[in-house]
């Protein structure tokens, strides 16, 4: 449901509740509230943040902790982000009229999509509140029902007890005498009123016993604050030797953990406090049961792993529901015992006991003894950012030594922001980042700049970081002014990203960078603390890093069930789909790398039921996502195609049709293509539909716009017009809509603009409706579907009158069609230059 809904029932100049069209508040987890409610019959109301809205249900006996127990959960509309806060009184004959109390609220988590799973009808999630905590159950009940009925239940874990919602309510406001005898008082259990959740089982171990067996350890009070944290050197290659052992290097946040008195506290590297941000690993530590500690690790979502850290990064501003890990890789105190100057395995196999039987949030980060090389392959294997190596016999100390030593497979680095070029075209805020790195002689020297990688909600983050400061004074040492940088805005050394880049070029100068993150955990002062060694030239070493990174490219999924038959009538196998996009692999990939992307897979084949898919599943580990929200507000992990290697996965997983956005996933909301996809109705000869497009093009031409021509593998035809600088989709729609109903209304007995398919008898549908934030067309090049295997393939204006069918190219003759083309009919689309500016005001072009 919509926020209109929520709007629709409410008076709010008579009730004190928040109204809708507040911007939603970013930088926070995805939060939950649960409160008590007297209204006409009392309840508790269960909230969720999915998206910008609270998904909202009605409990009325309120949640339980015993897992057998499945209370009742009455879904209602949408509220608004900033309920979460309100308490009071709503007043007497409004809707929900009566007193709402706070019961709890917190962060929650999901492994999987929200929206998939609530669509599906059961949703596994976790709770990190003061009252409820651990995993819980929404499943829909198949009951019919005027509002859609879902069962609440908690999970079987270690919180799981006797306690109900009704037992802890000792802190929570009373509503007023009379709301409570109109409404009801519930059933408190008087013997267990508390205001807490019981906490987790904890195990009975004299840690201090076995922590004082360790080699150098010694008796010492509880850490105060954060400690110095241990620092790595970047190396060329791994060390070799059985001195070393060798962890993952994981794509996560570096935290330190301390406990003083059984209270954790939780800090970054810079020893910002971070213990509020991530309260489900404060409760993980907390669970273990420790007087004091202190204990090293990194923070990560998923796997860990390169592709997890934009989950990692969005779970953490609350645009999605990601479930969080420690990943623990060290321990310098226990219990009041300092074992810092043990040696790192004795301290890891105490850290690994200490770990047995924890919280989910808790990992311990093993490793291999020696084999270094073999662990640096392993790494880009699973897809790790690389190795951590590690002296097995040393003790710990905070700072950077030779004691411990990181190999990358990507070649990435962190640089300080100092400055930024104008924006050209369709971009806002800036056109590119000017970036620098420390310099021994003049303090900090310019690295290049970045102008990839950004989506629009980073551009617009960014932009608030750089605020209005900056002169046109460069801030830093340039070796060699280009034209570009004079009108360039420069301020001194201001935040830190890390960017990829592909070696470096003249002036020590960064080859093809593109934006991995903004490292909001460290610091500008940190780069002076570099890493980078000074025994090999830099341009040497980014050559090395080049080259490796070369080596670590993501590698082709190997292909199961080759002899599957996925075109039944037709014989065509899944090894047979294999090799066609094989190939035709050049030819495909322009049309959809860097857009968000919807397909069709067909997992028993086209003769049974295929699906549409537009987000990420389990199992996908080398095809990329990005978060978006779509024209109807709903948010996903869309997939994204950046390489050869992520197409062929989805082959692998039985696709057959492509169908990317009309723009690329780091400006989703800028168009640069408008699709006109002429369906042709019952009897109409494809003659017609060759016309039709032939006239679309005359009078696109009229307004001085290109197009360009596909058969749709189908029964019509796409006339495609490309924009650059692209156009907001508002704009776009708003023009395809205007131009097809004006072709309905100057030719009715042509063309039809409405998708009713009882009007359509002899005449063509102008689908404009590929043309919104969201929506798709199929791609040059992919296979359809069909019985055939036909191929939607672009072609020249000069061969239409030759044509006979939309379906005439099928997956055995286009590559070696392809072969022999002299020349790509579609040569110059994504060049020209045209929009749609000057139609603003009049879209439909008449």
């Amino acid at each position: 449901m919509s926020l209109s809904e929520y709007r629709r029932k409410r008076s709010f100049d008579k009730t004190r509740e928040p109204e809708p069209g507040k911007a939603a508040p970013r930088g926070h987890r995805a939060l939950f509230v649960v409160q008590l409610h007297h209204a006409s019959r009392r309840h508790y109301d269960f909230r969720l943040q999915v998206g910008d809205a609270l998904k909202s249900w009605a409990v009325p006996k309120g949640p339980s902790y015993d897992p057998k127990v499945k209370r009742m959960a009455v879904e209602v509309e949408d509220h608004p982000l900033d309920y979460a806060g309100f308490e009071g009184e709503i007043p007497k004959g409004e809707y929900g009229g009566g007193h709402v109390a706070q019961f709890d609220h917190g962060v929650w988590s999901t492994e999987g999509d929200a929206e998939a799973q609530l669509a599906k009808g059961h949703l596994r999630f976790e709770l990190f509140g003061d009252k409820l905590k651990g995993g819980w159950h929404l499943v829909r009940s198949g009951k019919p029902a005027r509002q859609p009925q879902w069962l609440l239940f908690k999970d079987n874990d270690a919180f799981a007890g006797a306690l109900e919602a009704d037992d802890l309510l000792a802190d929570v406001t009373s509503a007023p005498a009379a709301d409570r005898k109109r409404a009801g008082t519930g059933k408190t259990h008087k013997k267990r009123l508390t205001t807490v959740a019981p906490k987790a089982r904890k195990r009975r171990v004299d840690w201090a016993k076995r922590a004082l067996a360790l080699a150098g350890a010694r008796k010492a009070g509880a850490p105060s604050g954060p400690f110095a944290p241990q620092l790595a050197k970047l190396g060329e290659s791994p060390p070799q030797g059985d001195a070393w052992v060798h962890e993952i290097k994981w794509d996560g946040y570096r935290i330190l953990a301390t406990v003083n008195k059984g209270v954790v506290r939780l800090w970054s590297r810079n020893a910002l406090e971070w213990t509020d941000k991530v309260p489900e690993i404060r409760d993980a530590v907390a669970a273990l049961g420790l007087e004091s500690a202190a204990l090293d690790g990194e923070l990560i979502a998923g796997k860990g792993t390169k592709q997890d850290f934009n989950l990692l990064q969005s779970t953490l501003s609350g645009e999605r529901h990601g479930a969080l890990t420690y990943a623990l890789f060290d321990l310098l105190h226990l219990d009041g015992v300092d074992v810092s100057e043990a040696p790192l395995l004795e301290r890891k196999q105490l850290l690994q006991s200490l770990l047995e039987d924890s919280p989910r949030q808790l990992a311990y980060s093993s490793h291999v003894e020696g084999e270094g090389a073999k662990a640096f392959e392993m790494a880009g294997e699973q897809h790790f950012e690389g190795i951590i190596s590690k002296r097995a016999d040393r003790a710990y100390h905070g700072g950077r030594s030779d004691d411990w030593r990181k190999t990358k497979q990507l070649a990435s680095d962190e640089f300080a922001v100092v400055g930024y070029t104008a924006p050209k075209g369709s971009r806002t805020g800036f056109g590119s980042l000017l970036l620098a790195r420390p310099d021994a002689e003049h303090g900090w020297r310019f690295a290049g700049r970045v102008g990839t990688g950004f989506t629009d909600a980073r551009l617009r983050e960014i932009s608030a970081l750089i605020g209005k400061a900056g002169s046109k004074t460069p801030s830093v040492h340039i070796p060699e002014m280009d034209t570009d940088l004079r009108s360039a805005t420069w301020f001194k050394p201001r935040f830190v990203v890390e960017v990829f880049y592909r070696g470096m070029g003249g002036q020590q100068l960064l080859r093809q960078p593109s934006l991995k993150a903004v490292r909001e955990d460290k610091q500008v002062s940190d780069l002076k603390d570099s890493d980078r060694g000074t025994s090999t030239g830099p341009q040497k070493k980014a050559a090395r890093r080049s080259a490796r990174s070369k080596k670590a490219a993501k590698e082709m999924p190997s292909l199961s069930s080759p002899t599957k038959v996925l075109f039944v009538d037709d014989g065509i196998t899944k090894q047979d789909v294999w090799n066609y996009y094989t190939a035709i692999m050049d030819y495909i990939l322009p049309e959809i790398v860097g857009r968000p992307l919807s397909v069709i897979r067909c997992p028993v084949g086209t003769a049974k039921a295929c699906f549409f898919q537009k987000h990420h599943t389990a199992g996908m580990e080398i095809v990329d996502t990005v978060r978006l929200k779509e024209e109807s507000g709903s948010q996903g992990d869309y997939l994204v195609v950046r390489e050869a290697a992520g197409l062929m996965e989805l082959v692998q997983f039985n696709t057959l049709e492509f169908h990317p956005w009309g723009s690329h996933a780091e400006s989703p909301d800028r168009a640069d293509r408008v699709v006109f996809d002429l369906d042709p109705g019952p009897g109409v000869p494809f003659s017609e539909v060759k016309k039709a497009a032939t006239d679309i093009r005359s009078k696109l031409k009229q307004l001085k716009l290109e197009s360009f021509l596909r058969v749709s593998g189908g029964k019509g035809l796409h006339v495609v017009v490309p924009l650059r600088p692209g156009c907001d989709w508002e704009l776009t729609k708003r023009f395809a809509k205007g131009f097809a109903e004006a072709l309905a209304e100057t030719e009715p007995d042509r063309f039809l603009s409405k998708a009713t398919k009882s009007l359509r008898n002899k005449r063509i549908f102008v689908d404009y409706l590929r043309n919104g934030r969201g929506a798709t067309a199929v791609a040059s090049y992919s296979l359809r579907a069909r019985p055939g295997a036909p191929v939607a393939m672009p072609i020249s204006w000069t061969e239409l009158s030759k044509l006979q069918r939309a379906d005439t190219f099928t997956l055995k003759t286009v590559p070696a069609k392809l072969k022999r083309r002299r020349k790509d009919p579609w040569e110059g689309i994504d060049t020209l230059k045209q929009n749609l500016s000057r139609w603003a005001r009049k879209p439909s072009g008449r």
